[in-house]
């Protein structure tokens, strides 16, 4: 990098949580105004700016620190691609998927399949291929899904029997985006700089190490969607008073997003590429 490119890399740096704040300053106002004026015409801002504002910010820390071969465009490209025929892909796959004990399990598989499998459809053409940037633009994939998938259930959380509900929308777009970075984000963050390392200076393979990459998100996707369930059952198993299964959801989560990042940490150093 040249002396004069130096100054112009450092004015880049930060946006993603300059973004952020400004972002949370932003939807907080427009949940103000809402409520002032009552207006739903507001409420489709509402539901957008809480639904992208974590993954947006996500693709800005992307760009700051991507490098090689891989322009802003294919950055971009990974969040739309990730988020418009992720969700379309994953609704045909899981359109005729039924309540059941596996439910979970069957919806992990089609989701991160989707996710996959656009990833290396954006990424094909690069090359090399590194960890660091499978791992930046797994995470663009993960956020664009994230993110139309969130505006679908805050559309869904609002709309109640009386009419528009604030409350449900608000909560669902809080929780959402707090959990963001540790759900979507991180699973196919995870996959694609397995996927990029097992590539390397050429096409993609699938290979031992990819597969169970595959089978390791998959099984803390479950995890993470069975979360609730599996409280309910240890509280009930250990005749525990009903209110500790919260409790147990919550420690349930925080070990599901501490392997995910764990594992993610150990991809990232184990090897120089």
């Amino acid at each position: 990098m040249d002396a004069d490119d130096e100054p112009a890399q450092r004015s880049r740096e930060g946006w993603w949580w300059k973004a952020l704040l400004s972002g949370l300053s932003l939807w907080v106002a427009t949940i103000v105004v809402t409520m002032t004026t009552h207006s739903n015409n507001l409420i489709p801002t509402l539901i957008l700016v809480g639904s992208f504002l974590v993954p947006f910010c996500v693709v800005l820390f992307a760009v700051e620190r991507i490098s090689g071969a891989v322009r802003s465009l294919d950055v971009f490209m990974a969040f739309l691609l990730g988020g418009v025929f992720g969700v379309l892909g994953a609704a045909l796959l899981e359109s005729d998927l039924h309540p059941s004990p596996w439910l979970g399990l069957r919806v992990a598989l089609v989701e991160e399949f989707v996710k996959a499998a656009l990833l290396v459809l954006v990424a094909r053409s690069i090359t090399p291929k590194t960890r660091m940037q499978g791992g930046l633009l797994g995470a663009c994939v993960g956020a664009g899904f994230a993110g139309f998938e969130s505006a679908g259930y805050a559309f869904n959380a609002a709309v109640t029997a009386h009419g528009i509900s604030l409350g449900p929308l608000l909560q669902s777009e809080a929780t959402r985006s707090i959990l963001a970075p540790v759900c979507h984000v991180l699973w196919t963050a995870l996959l694609g700089a397995v996927i990029f390392r097992a590539a390397g200076s050429g096409r993609f393979r699938v290979t031992a190490g990819v597969l169970g990459a595959f089978v390791g998100v998959v099984a803390l996707h479950t995890l993470w969607d069975s979360m609730q369930d599996l409280a309910d059952g240890l509280a009930r198993a250990l005749s525990a008073d009903a209110s500790l299964s919260g409790g147990f959801y919550v420690t349930g989560l925080v070990l599901v997003a501490l392997a995910g990042l764990a594992s993610l940490a150990f991809t990232l150093r184990r090897s120089p590429a």
